[in-house]
């Protein structure tokens, strides 16, 4: 089942021809591939000759001489069209070892145009970004948004069962073409788990205690939404009797946020204006992937909920803190070009008491940017003292403005 990604689809067709590199990042399996492939058969529709356009894989073994960054750029201006557009489509290119300099060889040529993807942050560390500095932009992919899974189901009706049905079958796309199996679901989860812990971060990083890894992205798991810091989870994990220590702990981290399995939110001083360096929160990728980690025992909703948010703000290119204000704390700060949009995530504010504290941080910030509890309670939208309501459901499907 193709699913259009017609968000992300677009953020590529608004770039063709710019002068830019465009670089696709995002989780093993969040549909990359695809992505590129459709911007491909679009490009065909525009009247883009199948000669103009080279598609290289680096994770299919036919490639696997073009790892070399030497034979890649022969291979690369070897075909490239005179007096036409070249569509150059790299995906995957962490495997090519100085890939930046093909990249950049490339960029200084005429009617070239570039796109790569990559499965993990560290492609875009400080060595790389420098030597392409300024001269690409970043796409984001993340796995199916809960709309994009309503739209695939043919129907926007039942949107009760069919939230609880994305979180428990997984957000990755090809989750969709095993719905109704479970053990193949976990089966395939496990695969994508397995082969980012492994291939991608254990062997890149040259990690030995490939068990503490994993006992690191466990705990991450079951603490979406908490306050986290590395020694608090060091001190926790060492009184279990796993002994770790912080620095090893902040390895793990990085590792598992570049790979984009994990995502850090920081905390934020609303009065202050100022980033706070302790206690941010973390957030998975995927819940279907928690599920399968810990299984439904750990069916925390309302951070589940929250975690879903989290994402979906991300998704609509929000910049997301944990925000501060007096000793309250505001779930999300989401702040992108036009301003700053607050958010509490509730399961319920049905309960006079929950309302009251769920309303009090929001009421504690002075400034005029809207301020917004979401919950799933299927209510109408309520309004007090200008801090709005809203159905989380609705809002995730972009039916509120």
């Amino acid at each position: 089942m193709l699913i259009p990604r017609t968000e992300y689809l677009n953020k590529l067709i608004a770039f063709k021809d710019k002068q830019l590199i465009k670089i696709v990042t995002g989780i093993r399996r969040c549909g990359k591939s695809t992505l590129l492939e459709m911007y491909q058969d679009w490009l065909r529709e525009q009247g883009v000759d199948d000669r103009q356009i080279i598609f290289i894989n680096f994770e299919d073994i036919d490639y696997e001489e073009l790892t070399d960054y030497k034979k890649l750029y022969s291979y690369l201006k070897e075909r490239l069209v005179s007096g036409k557009s070249t569509y150059i489509f790299l995906d995957e290119i962490q495997h090519v070892h100085d890939f930046p300099k093909v990249v950049d060889s490339l960029y200084i040529k005429k009617n070239v145009d570039i796109y790569i993807t990559g499965s993990n942050a560290y492609m875009l560390s400080s060595e790389i970004a420098t030597l392409i500095s300024g001269r690409y932009v970043q796409i984001e992919m993340l796995p199916l948004s809960f709309k994009e899974y309503m739209e695939s189901t043919g129907s926007m009706e039942g949107r009760s069962a069919k939230y609880l049905e994305y979180l428990e079958n997984s957000s990755f796309p090809y989750a969709l073409e095993l719905k109704g199996q479970p053990n193949e679901i976990r089966d395939y989860l496990e695969g994508i788990y397995n082969t980012i812990v492994v291939k991608d971060i254990v062997s890149r990083k040259k990690i030995t205690d490939v068990m503490m890894l994993k006992s690191v992205l466990r705990f991450v798991f079951d603490n979406i939404g908490s306050p986290l810091s590395s020694k608090k989870i060091a001190d926790t994990m060492t009184s279990d009797g796993r002994k770790i220590d912080t620095k090893t702990v902040e390895k793990y981290l990085e590792a598992l946020s570049e790979s984009y399995i994990i995502y850090r939110a920081k905390r934020y001083n609303i009065k202050g204006k100022q980033y706070l360096k302790t206690l941010g929160k973390y957030y998975v990728v995927d819940i279907g992937m928690r599920f399968m980690l810990l299984g439904f025992r750990q069916a925390d909703a309302g951070h589940i909920l929250e975690n879903t948010v989290y994402l979906e703000l991300l998704r609509r290119g929000y910049d997301v803190y944990v925000g501060k204000v007096d000793d309250f704390e505001v779930d999300f700060v989401a702040q992108n070009s036009k301003g700053i949009t607050y958010f509490q995530v509730a399961l319920s504010v049905r309960d006079e008491k929950t309302l009251e504290r769920e309303l009090r941080p929001l009421a504690a910030i002075r400034d005029h940017y809207p301020k917004i509890i979401l919950t799933l309670d299927d209510d109408p939208e309520m309004h007090y003292d200008g801090i709005r309501r809203i159905n989380a459901r609705d809002w995730l499907l972009g039916l509120t403005d």
